[in-house]
């Protein structure tokens, strides 16, 4: 077989579909009334709590975010019922969600909120090795949460 047996490579036009955006991150907990307590009454996020009700399978909390984003939050079977799939132990370490401010003091003051309205406190802020100051608490469900300032980035609220 010599290189005449070689197809000439065609150009493949491949189209995108998928757009770098993410609209709405859909967390997984076990008690929709008391993740909407934590995120509504202890955080202070809003939302017009529990819809979907009249649905089976159909209760969710909606909080709103900046820019059109929303934080939703579904029960973990739920989500194992909706994505036809099994529902799996969870784990902290699966993803982390980050919230930057424009301070340390900030950074403290969010960790500080968090741990009254009932969070868990994994690390507590501090200097990182990249040159900003971050902390970590655990929502009720123990989603990661981690509250960071990074001197090169602006937070416009």
């Amino acid at each position: 077989m010599g290189r005449e047996m070689l197809a000439p490579l065609e150009k493949i036009h491949v189209v995108h579909f998928m757009k770098s955006r993410i609209n709405i991150l859909t967390i997984g907990v076990y008690d929709l009334e008391k993740s909407l307590k934590f995120y509504r009454d202890g955080l202070g996020l809003s939302t017009r709590g529990i819809v979907g009700t009249e649905f089976e399978h159909g209760a969710v909390v909606f909080i709103d975010m900046q820019n059109g984003m929303k934080l939703a939050l579904y029960l973990r079977k739920e989500i194992a019922w909706d994505a036809k799939i099994a529902q799996s132990p969870p784990s902290a370490t699966e993803f982390t969600i980050g919230h930057l401010v424009n301070s340390k003091k900030e950074v403290g003051e969010v960790m500080a909120q968090a741990k009254k309205a009932g969070a868990t406190i994994a690390k507590p802020a501090e200097n990182t090795f990249w040159g900003g100051y971050a902390g970590y608490f655990q929502d009720p469900d123990g989603h990661l949460w981690e509250i960071a300032w990074n001197p090169a980035i602006k937070v416009s609220d």
